[in-house]
């Protein structure tokens, strides 16, 4: 079928709030769609749709496509499913990029099996360019780029003969862009088609809980690996993170261990991190928590073991015992604030 060309993000939101990695998406969608040269859009799904818009061509769209909806208000699946699918089918968008958040997750694939298209998850970066099969050129195709193998290789995926092309991708790899005040686009209102929609699922109640910890724009970070031994071991970490000012964080098998809730766990299936300062104690580097942290401006690991691949992406190493140099650090921190 012939494609309009635009380029879509998903916008998600929640109690009336654009999600965060929604206007992350906007800033990559505004370089893919730069580089094909069409029309950045995003489409929102919700009760009210207008004020949602004018932010969103501040963040960079074009075109914002509105399904407005009081059947919208709260995501459920089958009806979010039913309206964004009829609406790809009739406008035709060239590439399709969602949050890899658990939204994201339900909807993408559902989409993409109604529309017969393929769907890559949890990709850490897009970007333009050619691709050769089979003796066939195929020009200007999304390169949908994350790690498998349990992040092991870091693989870049095409789907060079199914349109939309579509991606879901992790939060907090995109940079945000910087709005522009004022900024204005096309609102293009979407027709609600859900009259015989089978209503499934009644939301009945709903609860909501904050996360511990804002680590995506926590300047200082202090992290914790296995290396800290224990529960009782990683009180260091609190100890060193309340001397600078910092936010907790953990790997993952610290996080595994009971050493700190999943809320503070960085990395590959964690939460993708880029403060000013990130100090790494008794964690080892797996490339999995790595691909979370290795953005951050300055990185300072201390590990006993000198090979450990973490000092591969360190800005400063100390070699020695954790439970040793965390102290002595502590110490000559509030001898100097």
């Amino acid at each position: 079928m012939a494609q309009h060309g635009e380029v879509w993000v998903y916008v998600e939101v929640d109690d009336g709030s654009i999600a965060d990695v929604s206007l992350e998406l906007l800033g990559k969608g505004r370089e893919l769609a730069g580089i094909l040269g069409v029309p950045l859009a995003a489409i929102v799904l919700a009760s009210d749709t207008k004020p949602l818009a004018a932010c969103l061509f501040t963040y960079g769209a074009d075109i914002v496509y509105a399904a407005q909806d009081a059947r919208l208000a709260r995501y459920t699946t089958l009806p979010f499913t039913r309206v964004l699918t009829d609406a790809i089918r009739e406008r035709k968008p060239e590439i399709v990029l969602y949050g890899a958040t658990p939204l994201g997750r339900d909807l993408a694939p559902r989409v993409a099996s109604a529309l017969k298209t393929g769907l890559t998850a949890d990709c850490t970066d897009l970007r333009i360019d050619s691709y050769e099969s089979a003796g066939r050129l195929y020009q200007q195709k999304l390169m949908q780029i994350r790690p498998a193998w349990g992040g092991n290789i870091i693989a870049t995926i095409v789907s060079p003969d199914v349109l939309p092309e579509m991606a879901t991708v992790r939060e907090g790899v995109m940079h945000v862009p910087e709005p522009v005040p004022g900024r204005s686009g096309t609102l293009v209102e979407i027709p609600v088609a859900l009259d015989s929609e089978p209503d499934f699922v009644t939301l009945l109640e709903r609860h909501t809980q904050p996360r511990r910890v804002d680590l995506r724009s926590a300047p200082i970070i202090v992290s914790g690996g296995y290396g800290m031994g224990s529960q009782e071991g990683f009180k260091l970490i609190h100890e060193l993170a309340a001397v600078l000012g910092a936010a907790v964080a953990g790997s993952r098998a610290a996080v595994d261990a009971g050493f700190v809730h999943a809320d503070h766990q960085v990395g590959q299936t964690g939460t993708t991190v880029r403060p000013k300062l990130y100090v790494a104690c008794g964690i080892s580097g797996a490339v999995q928590h790595r691909a979370g942290m290795e953005e951050s401006a300055k990185i300072l690991a201390i590990n006993r073991d000198a090979e450990a691949p973490i000092f591969g992406v360190a800005h400063y190493g100390i070699v020695g015992d954790v439970r040793e140099v965390i102290p002595r650090l502590i110490k000559a921190l509030k001898g100097k604030l």
